[in-house]
């Protein structure tokens, strides 16, 4: 049995079909055959095969009605497992650990998985009243203060299309359940690149949350802080902002690095 070397074809080949998948993953938009074809420098014919057999395989996904190509839901879940994994874990825990030790608050990182938030990590802060979301739970992101930063930080044309699908459920008084106004808040986060949960998925709870970006603005990931509003109240929640944000420069620092997928597609 003869063994794959770096520089082999079935070597190649995967790493072909690997610069194809970081390509479309990190694409602000899905991306049609030629976007891929530029950013992957390979043949046409190559990135449409590639492209079939990831399909088919659930790595990737085509828009209905169009030719375009989005991460499919095997990536996405791929994508969760490898950011939970105590690899890259142990790193941001600790941020949090330092975080929730200052603020002597929970904090939480999440991420975006449709119309709904993600939590990648949790620090519970040790106080009597508290609530317990494990990683891997979700929240709808339409009522959470780390799902309207995270969308409001998205590209215009997928923000627009995940807003499609949003049902908009009231979960407390304070829910927003009206697009316009919900489209409003999210313009006004966008400019603070700050956002806020007044209520709106728990009665007695508040939020705050800051995005994990690095210096290109790339956003990876959302730093939430909450408390029950019989402790602390918003405006009071509102001075943690610098702390969060100082926090949110080293998170970013412990996410994995993305690398040229031009590059990894000539080797």
């Amino acid at each position: 049995m003869s063994s794959t070397t770096p520089g082999s074809s079935e070597s190649s080949a995967a790493l072909r079909a690997i610069s194809v998948l970081e390509s479309v993953s990190q694409a602000s938009h899905p991306l049609s055959l030629s976007d891929l074809v530029k950013a992957t420098a390979l043949p046409k014919a190559t990135v449409h095969r590639i492209v079939r057999s990831l399909s088919e395989a659930g790595l990737l996904l085509r828009e209905l009605g169009d030719k375009r190509i989005g991460p499919g839901p095997r990536l996405a879940g791929l994508a969760l497992s490898a950011l939970t994994h105590p690899t890259w874990r142990a790193p941001r825990h600790a941020v949090l650990q330092g975080l929730v030790q200052e603020l002597n608050e929970t904090c939480n990182l999440t991420l975006l998985d449709g119309a709904e938030v993600v939590y990648l990590d949790r620090v519970e802060a040790n106080w009597p009243l508290r609530l317990h979301f494990q990683p891997g739970s979700r929240v709808p992101a339409h009522a959470s203060a780390s799902g309207k930063l995270l969308l409001a930080l998205l590209p215009g044309r997928e923000r627009k299309r995940i807003l499609e699908t949003l049902s908009f459920t009231r979960h407390t008084a304070k829910t927003i359940t009206e697009r316009r106004a919900f489209e409003a808040q999210l313009t006004l986060i966008r400019k603070q690149r700050l956002s806020t949960d007044n209520e709106e998925y728990l009665d007695g709870m508040v939020c705050l949350a800051v995005p994990v970006e690095n210096q290109s603005r790339r956003v990876h990931a959302a730093l939430a802080v909450h408390a029950p509003a019989s402790r602390l109240s918003l405006d009071q929640l509102l001075r943690s902002e610098p702390a969060l944000r100082r926090a949110a420069a080293r998170l970013a620092e412990a996410f994995p690095a993305v690398p040229d997928t031009g590059e990894l597609a000539r080797r």
